[in-house]
């Protein structure tokens, strides 16, 4: 039987048609991942960090902050005056921990043999409490130097390999420091929290300081890898400032020396309501040193030690606390507004002289007082001084003569001077809270404001406003805009802006400047100013007693402004006393004797030698403390003794009264001037920041503003003697 043969499978080949479909197929397959591998990158490109984010936020991960430093603030040599010191917390991991049983005693021990502050029971307590954390702080802000021991032990696995690593890590951050305590602490600010500045250059430069946080993200990807991705902090950059350590400390100790010696002098308290002082250079705006007293502890800047007793402290609300911090923290040289006194008169004799109301050669004859409106204002010679010069005037500060010289000026150029001169107005300076201060308007200003404006009564100022025009009458008329700092760097040190010198206008002609400046050298030399004069050094200046609201308490803030050398001035020096603590306070040598000393140690620091031969005197200039006398006899300023009168003069109300009273015999007399709308009246005093009350009509700046009655200022400078009682309407 035969066996029946197997039929061959015929495989059968693809078609020419089944291979064209595959083709195609493949082709399609092939464009499509190609698209989709460009869709992909195009994506990638166009919006990677978009789709990380979302990716992030769908993953479990652990973020962390990383700080910025904020910037440095060093003086103009790059001494630190504020830096950022990094400190650190100490932070336990629970669910890491608690996942390695074995681990857990020898981390404890290991930080509690680190940290003696910890307890062993308080770290197994977080431990059962909070489990599942993977953030629970341990210590706060801690040094380097205090946590290095442990992070020795977390590196060194042969002598400590239980110590977790990964269960306890350290968050740094940064706090702000200042190496020098209170020195120049109005002007350089502290920091609240959060690296907000507060006051001064910590303030106003605060976007500058700040930098941008950055940020760590760890978290397990879909292999349960962990994934990390670091966002790096952007610090901030430091300001270079244009004080100078050395100056501005020499500064701080004459006003502390002050005060030091005439605290309890005449009633129980602080030698002086407020004692300040400036250093700036008149050629170009920079500030040197800034300075006032009383100061503050920029490291604890809200402890009131010192200042109030523990109980009158308690006692305090919240509000009144930090009513009294503002105060103290308060930056008198650039927010407090004072009646200046005598050391507006070089202006009042500059706006004459380029106007050319004055030529220089006048004369006039003081007899002691000048009547105007029927009110009798009186010169500090009661009985005259004669026949004076414009230069003679100036070193004798005598009122009268300087009213006289007002009724050629005239209102127009006076307030137009005025306002040139940069009174009214914030000079620009690079720190917060500048005042404008209070000046009148040209239609408001009526003879007798002129009269005792002309003398540095009756507006207010600032001390800044009054160093920075003083400037350009001895630089040559050239009026530059005071700054605090001058240039920003970045963190690595790169120079990111030079903020240059800015020309602001020219106030006067250098014509002028030359002649004002042969007059206040000759102030200095033989006048009202001897006693600020540094032996050896050319130097021209002037003197300011200015008697302050209410006037019957015949309190004072005096003052002296003045230059070195004579010949292209490089420094100007403005210091004031407020309510010196002695009994008769109506003398400018407390001011002089502070600024001599300060430019006695200051000069040879900056290379400023003497120009002038020196004089040798049988009683050293340095030894005459604060009496009440310069080497001629005179001494002292008494701005005393007008009356009030209405400050604005529209509207169809009542003319107000002014009443100004002799310096000697208690005289008084009345002047009307047109009153305010519909007939409000009220005093307006000039001295300090005040409320302003009075609409379209009151006087400008940021002091009194009332419109109606307002309190003039008066007579007298330059005597040895108490300024009599003055008679003021209330």
């Amino acid at each position: 039987m035969r066996r029946r043969r197997k039929k061959r499978k015929i495989i059968q080949k693809f078609s020419k048609k089944m291979q064209k479909k595959l083709i195609v197929m493949f082709l399609v397959v092939t464009v499509l991942l190609v698209g989709l591998i460009g869709r992909l990158m195009y994506i990638e490109y166009t919006s990677g960090d978009k789709y990380e984010k979302i990716v992030l936020s769908q993953q479990e991960y652990d973020s962390r902050i990383i700080p910025y430093q904020r910037g440095d603030i060093v003086d103009t040599k790059g001494t630190i005056l504020a830096t950022s010191v990094d400190v650190y917390n100490v932070i336990l991991d629970c669910k890491v921990l608690n996942q390695n049983k074995d681990d857990i005693e020898p981390t404890i021990l290991a930080l509690t043999t680190c940290f003696p502050d910890l307890k062993a029971e308080d770290i197994r307590q977080k431990l059962t409490e909070n489990a599942a954390s993977q953030y629970v702080v341990l210590l706060k802000k801690l040094p380097y130097d205090t946590i290095q021991p442990f992070v020795e032990m977390q590196g060194d696995d042969k002598n400590y390999p239980n110590v977790n690593s990964d269960a306890v890590w350290f968050e740094k951050e940064y706090i702000r420091s200042y190496p020098y305590g209170s020195l120049a602490a109005s002007l350089v600010g502290f920091v609240s929290g959060g690296n907000v500045g507060t006051v001064g250059m910590e303030n106003y430069y605060n976007s500058t300081l700040n930098g941008i946080n950055g940020r760590q993200y760890g978290y397990l990807n879909s292999d349960n890898n962990f994934e990390k991705t670091i966002k790096e902090a952007k610090d901030g950059d430091t300001i270079v400032s244009t004080v100078d350590v050395n100056i501005q400390s020499v500064v701080e100790e004459k006003l502390a020396k002050f005060n030091e010696e005439y605290t309890n002098g005449y009633i129980e308290g602080s030698g002086s309501k407020h004692t300040a002082a400036l250093v700036m250079n008149p050629q170009n705006g920079e500030i040197y040193a800034m300075a006032n007293f009383p100061t503050f502890d920029l490291n604890d800047p809200r402890n009131l030690t010192g200042y109030v007793t523990p109980e009158e402290e308690a006692g305090m609300t919240e509000e009144e606390k930090m009513d009294f911090l503002n105060e103290i923290w308060e930056n008198f040289c650039v927010t407090y507004t004072y009646e200046p006194g005598s050391t507006i008169k070089p202006f009042t004799i500059a706006t004459g002289l380029e106007t050319g109301t004055l030529r220089g050669d006048e004369t006039y004859y003081c007899d002691g007082l000048e009547v105007i409106s029927g009110s009798e204002v009186h010169c500090v010679s009661r009985v005259g001084h004669g026949m004076e010069t414009i230069q003679k005037a100036l070193m004798d500060s005598c009122n009268d003569a300087l009213m006289q010289m007002s009724y050629s000026i005239g209102v127009d150029n006076f307030t137009t001077y005025q306002k040139i001169f940069g009174f009214g107005q914030k000079t620009g300076i690079d720190l917060p809270g500048e005042e404008r201060g209070l000046l009148f308007e040209k239609d408001q200003m009526r003879a007798l404001d002129l009269a005792t404006n002309s003398f540095g009564q009756n507006f207010n100022c600032t001390m800044i406003q009054v160093a920075s025009a003083f400037s350009s009458l001895v630089n040559g008329g050239k009026y530059y805009q005071p700054h605090i700092v001058k240039k920003i760097e970045d963190s690595n040190g790169n120079v990111i802006e030079n903020i240059k010198p800015v020309l602001l206008k020219e106030t006067i002609s250098e014509e002028t400047s030359d002649m004002l400046k042969t007059y206040l050298y000759a102030t200095v030399s033989e006048g009202t100013a001897k006693t600020a004069k540094v032996n050896g050094y050319s130097m021209g200046g002037k003197t300011g007693t200015a008697q302050k609201l209410p006037r019957a308490n015949k309190t004072y803030l005096v003052s002296f402004i003045g230059y070195v050398p004579q010949e292209n001035p490089q420094l100007v020096v403005y210091v004031i006393v407020d309510e010196p603590n002695v009994e008769e306070q109506a003398h400018s040598t407390y001011a002089q004797n502070i600024a001599r000393e300060i430019l006695e140690e200051i000069l040879p620091y900056m290379n400023l030698y003497p120009d002038e031969e020196l004089v040798q005197t049988e009683d050293d200039q340095s030894g005459q403390g604060a009496s009440a006398g310069s080497a001629d006899g005179t001494t002292g300023e008494a701005s005393t003794g007008t009356g009030e009168g209405t400050a604005a003069g529209t509207g169809d109300g009542t003319a107000g009264e002014a009443t100004a009273n002799g310096a000697g015999d208690g005289t008084t007399g009345e002047a009307t001037a047109n009153g305010t709308d519909a007939g409000t009246t009220g005093e307006a005093s000039t001295n300090g920041t005040r409320e302003e009350t009075a609409g379209d009509n009151t006087a400008t700046g940021a002091g009194a503003g009332t419109t109606g009655d307002n309190t003039a200022a008066g007579t007298g400078e330059e005597t040895a003697e108490e300024p009599p009682a003055d008679i003021f309407p209330e």
